[in-house]
This record gives structure tokens, C-alpha cells and sequence, in this order.
């Protein structure tokens, strides 16, 4: 009797035009306007309340800075309210066409980031919550994120309007294009400096470029002697508390050296045997604990400094905590027993050129990934100060191509291509989702305010 595997093998697959039109058939289920509503639902739970429950499996003494951090803006606040959001998402209609979802695709976690071959290309950079689930709401949080973020950064309400309309046109164009694509072209397929600089206007062509420069000025030499001092003709980080520390021991009291021992030989059995190779010329000099992000503030995530052939080749490596996605408790549950694995094989899928040393491992019942730190990468800073807020429109764009790619590479093009179609009632439904958006995270951003004000959560002091 054939396998399953061989059955497929050998099963007659359905044409481009057919899966448009079967596409564009579930329109009568969940008709475009319909993406565009959104009413919080009355069951809804305390946003404060979600955020406290998630910092219960976090390091206790850096959960005020989360919330220092998430208290700066609106749109600082949405970048650590996935789960918040995920919550709300769960409660809308979908069209069924499921793809490998970023899961927190607000437009901060877009930017610049080296292939292998050292190209610099733009693309998804943050896959903690990747899991499979509708394309929709990729979509919606990054609409959302563009106006929350615009309003945050000073931009008129056309502007924010412009940038949802242009995002959506963008990305139903470039899903016409991939539905149209062969399989290994859409493979290789990746959003190069050429492509960034040739899609944008002068003025954020100009910004792309100074963008592009510092990227490929990041490399982990530039880590190097921004990160760490020469101590005895060592090598060592630098600590600055509490955002680089350097410990002794975990938290269950195994010395650090042993520790991270452990960890690498659980982390180099997930590399392919030509990266073990490559990885196991370098030699381990220091490691430290460091805060990253906004929503990640408080999980554990460790630097690892590791020396090569000479002084002058350093390879820093960032240990991640990977804890279950904040989509998990409204989609399946992975199908990976570890969460590191989970982010790993998700980004693997959909982002065109993943990290060399992307992998996995865990020590004393947590679970972690493993990439470069700070290898060529590069983005907005989404500052009043440093950001033209009219360059939102082109950002967008970028951002909405780059979401396009990943949904393609992981879901059927064509089907997706065929609900959306060409008008722009998809656009404008989603515009509508984005206003109504807003009003509730600015809600739950005042409800963190009040839970500050009135000592209900302690938040940290001035920070870096």
C-alpha cells in the first residue's frame, strides 16, 4: 500500500487558477469588509491582567523595566501587548487559509539583516511568537502598529491612512506576484539593497541608505569594541546593570561555566555538520545576561563572547528564552517539544536567509534559540527625534512586501491572492480595523498608567 508521503507524491495538484479561484470562493464565508470590525469582546480579560500573568515566568527583578519601557508611547506599549492583542484576535472571523504566521509582525520588528553571502536584505527580524495561523492577523497587527506607531511619532491621520492603504495595495500585488511564482524561484526569492532602493521615494531612498551603512558597520567587531573591555589581554563584557550582568551561578545554583557546557552541547546537536565544524574553532571567553526588547524584557537571554583563530575574530552568540507562543492558546499547540525549535524552524520557513548558526537547546528545564547578536542588522529607529514620519507610506510598503514573501513561502500564494483580489476593499477594511485598533490599545496603554499610578505594578526608574 502507497504512504501518505509517496500518495502525495503521486496526487494530481490543483492549478494556480483554481486555487485563485478557490480563493477568491471564501469571500462568501468572510466577505473582505468583514476583516475591517472589530468590537473588544465583553469577556474580554484586564489587559494589566495578562501582562502580570506573563510576567510570572519572568525574571522578577527586570519585569519594571518592561513596563518602563511599554509606559514610553502607545506604540512601546503595543510592542510588548502581543499576547493582549492575540486575545482579541482569536474572537474575529478568519477566511481558513492558514500560513506560518510571524506572530508579532508590528512594524518594529521589521529591518535589515546579512545572508549568508553578506548581502545585506530586509525582511522579518523577531520570530518568538511564530506559530501556524491565518494570515490575517499578520496583517491586522502590522495595520495596526502603523497607525498606533505614526500617531506615537507625530504623523497626521492622512499619513497613517496613506501608509495602511499603500501597505495593503503592496501587499496584494506582491501576492499576485508569488502566486504566480515556481517554487524554488519563491525560495530564493529575497528583498535585496536593489529592490529596497529601487521601491522607494528620494527621501527614504537617502534614509535607506544611511540605514544600510550603519548595518553593515554592525558586525561583531564593531560588538566588540562596543560591548567589552581588554582585561589582562582578555576580552571581557562589560557590565552595566541591570541591562549586562555578569553571574556566577543560574538560578538553580549550577555554576555558569557548567551551565552553559551543558547548553552548548545540547545547541551544537541541532547545527548541520558543516556549522558544528565551523562553530567548534571557537573557544568561549565570556558570558553575561542581557535585556533586549520591549516584549521580551524579562525572559532570560544570555551573550556569549567566543574567540576564533585571533583577537581579532570574535563570535558573539545570543541565547534567547523561548516560552510558548502567545497564539498557542487560540491556534494547535506546536508540534515541537521545545519552544527554541519552534522559533528556529519557523524562521527557517519563512525568512529568506536565516542566521548559519540558528539552533536550539535547553538547560535545567528552560528552553532557548541561539543567533548571532547583532550580525549586520539594522532598522527605523522609531524615535520623533530621528525618524521622518513621512517616509511611514514607503516604510510600510517595505514592510508589507517583506509579510507578503513570508505568508507565500509558508501558505498558498494563489489562494491568498485570490480572497484579497484587486480592489481595495481589502485596504480599507483593514484601515477600519486599524482605527478601531487603536482606540482599544490606547485603552489598555492608559490602563497600564492607572496600574502605575496607583503602585498596582512597580515600574522601573530612568533607563537606558
Amino acid at each position: 500500500m502507497p504512504s501518505k508521503i509517496l500518495n502525495h507524491f503521486l496526487s494530481k495538484a490543483l492549478s494556480i487558477d483554481e486555487r485563485i479561484e478557490k480563493g477568491k470562493a471564501l469571500r462568501a464565508k468572510l466577505p473582505r469588509a468583514k476583516l475591517g470590525e472589530f468590537k473588544a469582546d465583553p469577556k474580554r480579560s484586564n489587559p494589566v491582567s495578562i501582562l502580570e500573568k506573563q510576567a510570572k515566568t519572568r525574571l522578577p527583578a527586570l519585569v519594571p523595566i518592561r513596563y518602563a519601557r511599554m509606559l514610553s508611547s502607545p506604540f512601546a506599549f503595543l510592542r510588548g501587548a502581543a499576547a493582549i492583542m492575540a486575545e482579541d484576535l482569536s474572537k474575529s472571523p478568519v477566511s481558513g487559509i492558514p500560513i506560518q504566521t510571524c506572530g508579532d509582525a508590528h512594524m518594529a520588528n521589521f529591518g535589515m539583516f546579512a545572508s549568508a553571502e553578506r548581502n545585506l536584505i530586509f525582511g522579518i527580524n523577531d520570530f518568538d511568537e511564530t506559530l501556524t495561523g491565518p494570515w490575517e492577523w499578520d496583517l491586522k497587527r502590522l495595520v495596526a502598529s502603523m497607525v498606533i506607531g505614526g500617531r506615537s511619532l507625530g504623523s497626521s491621520e492622512d499619513i497613517c491612512r496613506e501608509a495602511v492603504m499603500d501597505a495593503c495595495s503592496q501587499y496584494r500585488k506582491r501576492m499576485k506576484q508569488y502566486a504566480q511564482m515556481g517554487y524554488l524561484q519563491l525560495r530564493y526569492d529575497s528583498i535585496n539593497e536593489k529592490n529596497i532602493l529601487e521601491s522607494l521615494n528620494d527621501s527614504a531612498r537617502a534614509g535607506a541608505e544611511k540605514i544600510m551603512k550603519k548595518a553593515r558597520e554592525r558586525t561583531h567587531m564593531q560588538v566588540l569594541g562596543k560591548l567589552t573591555d581588554l582585561v589582562d589581554e582578555k576580552y571581557r563584557l562589560r557590565e552595566n546593570a541591570p541591562f549586562l550582568v555578569r553571574e556566577t551561578k543560574t538560578q538553580t545554583g549550577r555554576p555558569i561555566e557548567e551551565a552553559i557546557g551543558i547548553f552548548l552541547e545540547s545547541y551544537i546537536s541541532t547545527l548541520s555538520e558543516d556549522r558544528k565544524y565551523l562553530l567548534q574553532k571557537y573557544r568561549v571567553v565570556d558570558v553575561a545576561r542581557k535585556v533586549v526588547g520591549v516584549g521580551s524584557v524579562g525572559t532570560r537571554c544570555w551573550v556569549i563572547l567566543l574567540m576564533g583563530n585571533n583577537q581579532d575574530d570574535p563570535l558573539f552568540l545570543q541565547l534567547k528564552e523561548a516560552n510558548a507562543s502567545v497564539l498557542e492558546p487560540y491556534l494547535s499547540k506546536t508540534k515541537y517539544k521545545n519552544h527554541g525549535q519552534r522559533v528556529v524552524e519557523g524562521q527557517r520557513l519563512i525568512q529568506a536567509a536565516p542566521d548559519i548558526f540558528l539552533g536550539w537547546g535547553q538547560i535545567d528545564g528552560l528552553q532557548f534559540y541561539v543567533r548571532q547578536l547583532r550580525d549586520m542588522k539594522g532598522g527605523v529607529e522609531f524615535d520623533p527625534q530621528k525618524v521622518n514620519v513621512n517616509n511611514l507610506p514607503q516604510y510600510g510598503k517595505l514592510c508589507a512586501w517583506s509579510l507578503a514573501q513570508a505568508h507565500a513561502k509558508s501558505g498558498d500564494a494563489a489562494m491568498i491572492a485570490g480572497y484579497v483580489g484587486n480592489s481595495e476593499e481589502l485596504d480599507e477594511a483593514m484601515y477600519s480595523f486599524a482605527l478601531a485598533y487603536a482606540k482599544q490599545n490606547d485603552k489598555d496603554y492608559a490602563a497600564l498608567k492607572a496600574a502605575a499610578k496607583s503602585g498596582k505594578i512597580k515600574v522601573a526608574g530612568e533607563e537606558a
